[in-house]
């Protein structure tokens, strides 16, 4: 057989092989079920052999409509593919974001699916470090940062200010019983790096004795100072911009009642004019509003 069939009748057969059902393929072609019918007599009758069983309900596919429906669908399906990669990419803008391993996991992707589905044009490329000091040959439109704001970029914008809490495994508050205390605490701390002063700063906001022995044991992000904690050990100071759900789980709870109010907050900086992109804008504006709306 030299010629191909036409696609409007393949089209029929797929749709009606896909659901089995002529009115339903009918439904989905905005066509009549005669139509349909019509279009897959064609092409039974060119390629010389049934396609469907007809029954009282529905239809059936038969033993070469199988075989025959598996290859179709598959054409269909790479030449959309084929479409939406040449074509549809035009559509497409993308975003490069970059922001710290703790915030890009803790904070960020887990409501990222809120700004893909508020604008599904828009792609988001988004790259972790353990600290957010940026390559100079890296291309990035948006940071996040966090620091004192004090940065030369020209477009900085400030997205709250952040307070920590001691959190530890709810074991660690069972093993020390009444011998709980800002102290005992301390002594088995889990240090972030860069943050390794937060425990005396605490003591001092709150009017506490400073602990006389704070645990050595570090680690280079609030992430896995978090996920040691979930194991059994320790105790941190950690931003409560990162707490929310180890403590709404109860993996982790937070058995002082001190915030310390952090010197340092989040930034979000833009790389391009944000007035210039829209799609920048559009990010920019949803990720204030964001920490806006869950307080984070």
């Amino acid at each position: 057989m030299s010629q191909l069939p036409h696609v409007t009748w393949l089209r029929a057969f797929e749709a009606a092989a896909r659901h089995s059902s002529f009115a339903a393929a009918a439904d989905e072609l905005n066509l009549t079920p005669a139509a349909i019918s019509q279009q897959i007599k064609l092409l039974e009758t060119h390629v010389g052999e049934p396609l469907f069983r007809r029954l009282a309900r529905g239809v059936a596919l038969t033993d070469t409509g199988h075989a025959y429906a598996q290859p179709v669908r598959k054409a269909f399906s790479d030449m959309q593919q084929a479409t939406n990669g040449l074509f549809g990419a035009k559509n497409k803008r993308t975003l490069h974001v970059r922001a710290s391993v703790s915030y890009a996991a803790l904070v960020l992707a887990p409501r990222l699916s809120e700004f893909l589905t508020l604008y599904p044009d828009i792609d988001v490329r988004l790259t972790t470090a353990v600290w957010t000091e940026r390559d100079e040959d890296e291309e990035i439109d948006v940071e996040i940062r966090y620091g004192h704001g004090d940065w030369a970029e020209p477009d900085i914008r400030h997205l709250g200010h952040r307070f920590a809490e001691v959190v530890c495994h709810p074991d660690v508050v069972s093993s020390l019983g009444e011998t709980l205390t800002f102290q005992t605490l301390a002594a088995q701390a889990i240090q972030i790096i860069g943050t390794e002063s937060d425990w005396d700063q605490m003591a001092e906001h709150f009017g506490l004795t400073p602990p006389a022995v704070i645990g050595r044991t570090k680690a280079d992000s609030s992430m896995i100072a978090l996920q040691i904690l979930a194991g059994g050990s320790g105790a941190a100071i950690v931003s409560d911009s990162f707490i929310g759900p180890w403590l709404k789980s109860k993996a982790l709870v937070s058995p002082l009642p001190y915030r310390l109010p952090l010197r340092r907050s989040f930034f979000l900086i833009a790389h391009d004019a944000a007035h210039k992109r829209s799609d920048l804008r559009l990010f920019c504006d949803w990720l204030s509003d964001m920490h806006r709306k869950h307080q984070i």
